[in-house]
């Protein structure tokens, strides 16, 4: 995997399991017509809920981590650097931190985050962002894990 301004992905900092999936966009009159996920897809498990989570200009929303869930991402409006890092010990990918740049109209993909790693996600410019997702189970409190966004537990700083 090569390194593109838009995806900031390479192969060292690949994480296992993350995968990315380019999106349809169909132009129509009055504007296009995206894509996100169909239940015959190959990056489809089950539905649990789907919800949108805006993101004002240059805001952080970090760090948060799943046990069960799997998050189905795709950013229809804005652009939005995702970070995840891997402190799962069994993984090949241990320790790894991987920055993915999701929008359109240069990167309008699926972003699919398996349960066990840390992500976190901030708005790019000044317009701020939309970030849908389609998770594999409904939202559960006791499921999930959040630290604040300048843990030193991720070796990682917003700098905005």
């Amino acid at each position: 995997m090569q390194k593109t301004e838009s995806s900031l992905i390479t192969e060292s900092s690949f994480i296992v399991d993350v995968k990315i999936k380019p999106l349809k966009i169909i132009e129509t009159v009055g504007g296009p017509v995206l894509h996100m996920l169909r239940n015959d897809g190959e990056l489809f498990t089950s539905f649990g809920e789907v919800y949108f989570s805006e993101l004002e200009p240059k805001a952080i929303k970090a760090w948060k981590k799943h046990k069960l869930q799997t998050q189905n991402i795709c950013v229809p409006f804005g652009k939005v650097l995702f970070v995840i890092y891997d402190n799962r010990e069994a993984s090949k990918s241990f320790g790894r931190l991987m920055k993915v740049v999701l929008g359109r109209p240069e990167n309008y993909s699926l972003l699919q985050i398996p349960p066990g790693l840390w992500y976190g996600f901030t708005a790019l410019d000044d317009k701020g962002a939309l970030v849908a997702n389609c998770a594999d189970i409904p939202h559960l409190p006791e499921e999930s894990e959040r630290i604040d966004a300048n843990s030193t537990l991720i070796p990682y700083q917003w700098g905005l």
